[in-house]
């Protein structure tokens, strides 16, 4: 599942304002990354994927991942040249990453903490 564009930083309570619909109560939203017109949400419970469809945007798709699925995951740092920064995500049962590019304006190490704070429970 990968998707075109660079993620930049949401203020997580704007995100929780925006997508509480989609959380169960109580679930909070840790940290968010707009990536053009889809959403990355990280939540104390799960990653969800915001997926915007078609020319309009009106048809969405939410994909929700429980922490718990996520068999391992990589982070690339942005170099010299190439000022992007990667996260890859493993999945139990799948054998490729869902693949996702952050702006050099996104701490990928913060990221990273995230995922390992609730990925490691």
């Amino acid at each position: 599942m990968a998707l075109f564009g660079n993620a930049h930083s949401v203020d997580p309570v704007s995100a929780q304002q925006e997508y509480g619909r989609l959380l169960g109560q109580g679930e909070q939203v840790h940290a968010a990354y707009l990536l053009i017109r889809d959403t990355i949400l990280f939540t104390d419970r799960r990653l969800i994927l915001v997926d915007k469809q078609g020319i309009t945007g009106k048809k969405v798709e939410y994909h929700s991942i429980p922490y718990r699925s996520i068999t391992h995951f990589a982070v690339e740092t942005a170099g010299t040249f190439d000022l992007d920064a990667e996260l890859k995500i493993w999945l139990s049962g799948n054998s490729a990453p869902i693949q996702k590019t952050f702006t050099k304006g996104v701490d990928i190490y913060e990221v990273q903490a995230i995922l390992t704070q609730f990925v490691t429970r």
